[in-house]
């Protein structure tokens, strides 16, 4: 059999190798889409109990998206990643109890619905965590399993003797109980499914329907997907794990062939890559997102470099989730401490290909470092005494920092991290070749510039990347593609610049030579040149 996917990737390499135009196919809708993610117990609490509450999303989505496309006062997402809502034993949801049912604290399915009409009507989709491979030890199915009660014997995974393997951080993973022995994974209290069992897929396959029918979600982030099955001490990309996540793909589909699934397999890339396309349509990508957080603090850009044109030879073109941190790791601003490092970052999260994912907080540099609760703080709205988040007494304390850090204090400030983010988002949003234009390495003469094009057949845009403490002049550009041929003038769109671009002189192949658009790049800084 052909192996199609294969040999569209090859297509892909050699095209990049050459410095050809390569057309890509159309793009699934959410290429076109910039993602927030969203931990409600941290985002709003909207009745002053110190947690976060759907309702309290509803009331600030306006911040990430007013629904009016001629504004550009709103952040400009499009998509909503929300972390764990179901009835779960622990703060942060990953230990359902209910997957039918919002988690108390956080409201009604009733307020979910109105979440997703609310957030529809603006333009925004909503995808929601859905975890598969594990539940809480107080669920109802564990709770029988454990009793013994035949109909959920093998709903988890039992052994009368401790197999005696550890996980794959050498953690505890077989748990007493009543002198026998369960499986799971990550803790003791979330005992991990038996996904062999045709009944626990059948439940589960009922309950991705009751969220994309009953409840309008547009899709799901799965956690752990590259658990879900063990093989004995093989406990991650197992053969069955990744047939069972085919089936479940053609399940969903079926039921919405618009939905998304976006995987968390948190591996190299050249491993996660495998998932896509046909056991999920998105994995996110760490290997980038480290590349990129770890050289923007620096003054070297071929991590960068490398990281998109590694990606571009793993994946479908555009088919994986790109982010710089996450819910599980030491905030941005933690780690490269200062703005003009968080708004490179941010600026190749959003210029890049892929599908970018911003986690609360990121637009305005909150820090966080961990345990988990201190990077899942939360948000820090204004400079009051709970940062705006309650009337309450908070669920976590807020960063240190907060007084000075929010959202009011940056709202009117353009030089602030939060305007940066917030004009590259609306500037993705306005161009389609920053959403799903092919990329195109151009060399620069200085190693401290980041050059690349992103080019559909009607635009041509040129990303100027100085990491350069000191502004650079003298400074050539070359690329060696095509596509260029009709170019006849070049103009600013993004950036802090009041000189006036020269446009490249394209040669016999539509590529340039000996190119400097601008005399000068300010230190520090992200220029983006139209080319017309």
């Amino acid at each position: 059999m052909i192996d199609y996917t294969k040999l569209v990737l090859i297509g892909i390499v050699l095209l990049l190798a050459a410095g050809v135009s390569a057309q890509t196919p159309p793009l699934p809708w959410w290429n076109d889409r910039v993602f927030y993610e969203i931990f409600v117990r941290s985002f709003y609490d909207s009745d002053g109990d110190g947690i976060g509450d759907l309702q309290g999303v509803i009331e600030k989505l306006d911040y990430l998206n007013d629904g009016d496309p001629d504004t550009n006062t709103d952040l400009g997402i499009t998509g909503i990643w929300l972390m764990p809502i179901m009835d779960a034993a622990s703060y942060h949801g990953y230990d359902v109890i209910d997957y039918q049912q919002v988690h108390p604290d956080y409201g009604t399915n009733d307020d979910f619905l109105r979440l997703i009409d609310s957030a529809h009507e603006r333009g925004i989709a909503v995808i929601i965590d859905l975890v598969i491979n594990h539940t809480s030890s107080q669920h109802p199915w564990f709770q029988a399993s454990a009793a013994g009660d035949p109909a959920y014997a093998d709903w988890y995974i039992w052994s009368d003797e401790n197999p005696g393997f550890v996980g794959p951080e050498g953690q505890r993973v077989w748990h007493p109980r009543d002198e026998r022995f369960y499986y799971g994974l990550f803790w003791g209290e979330m005992p991990d499914l038996n996904l062999t069992n045709p009944a626990v897929t059948a439940e589960l396959y009922e309950i991705a329907r009751f969220w994309l029918e009953d409840m309008r979600v547009d899709g799901f982030r799965l956690d752990a997907a590259k658990h879900l099955i063990e093989n004995g001490a093989e406990q991650e990309h197992t053969a069955a794990t990744r047939a069972w996540l085919r089936s479940f793909r053609a399940h969903v589909k079926a039921i919405n062939p618009d939905a998304l699934l976006v995987g968390e397999v948190w591996s190299p890339n050249r491993i996660a890559a495998q998932y896509v396309p046909a056991a999920l349509d998105l994995v996110f990508d760490f290997d980038l997102a480290a590349t990129i957080v770890g050289s923007a603090g620096g003054r070297n850009p071929s991590g960068i470099r490398a990281g998109i044109e590694t990606a571009q030879t793993l994946y479908p073109f555009g088919q994986y989730a790109t982010f710089l941190t996450n819910h599980d790791q030491n905030r941005v601003m933690s780690k490269v401490r200062r703005i003009d490092a968080a708004q490179i970052a941010a600026a190749a999260l959003l210029t890049a290909p892929g599908v970018p994912f911003i986690y609360y907080g990121e637009e305005i540099g909150m820090q966080g470092r961990k345990p988990d609760e201190r990077i899942r703080t939360p948000m820090q709205w204004d400079s009051t005494a709970n940062g705006g988040f309650t009337f309450g007494t908070p669920w976590q304390p807020l960063q240190e920092a907060a007084h000075l850090v929010n959202v009011a204090a940056q709202t009117d400030d353009s030089d602030s991290l939060l305007a940066f983010y917030r004009d590259l988002i609306h500037l993705r949003s306005r161009h389609s070749a920053l959403q799903h234009g092919s990329v195109h390495t151009v060399t620069a003469s200085s190693s401290r510039l980041l050059a690349f094009l992103r080019q559909t057949e009607d635009e041509r845009l040129l990303m100027l990347f100085n990491f350069n403490t000191d502004p650079v002049t003298g400074y050539t550009l070359t690329y060696s593609g095509s596509g260029l041929e009709i170019v006849t003038e070049a103009a600013v769109i993004f950036g802090n610049t009041d000189q006036v671009p020269a446009a490249p002189v394209p040669n016999a192949q539509g590529g340039f030579s000996g190119y400097t658009p601008l005399p000068e790049l300010r230190e520090r800084s992200v220029t983006i040149l139209a080319l017309q």
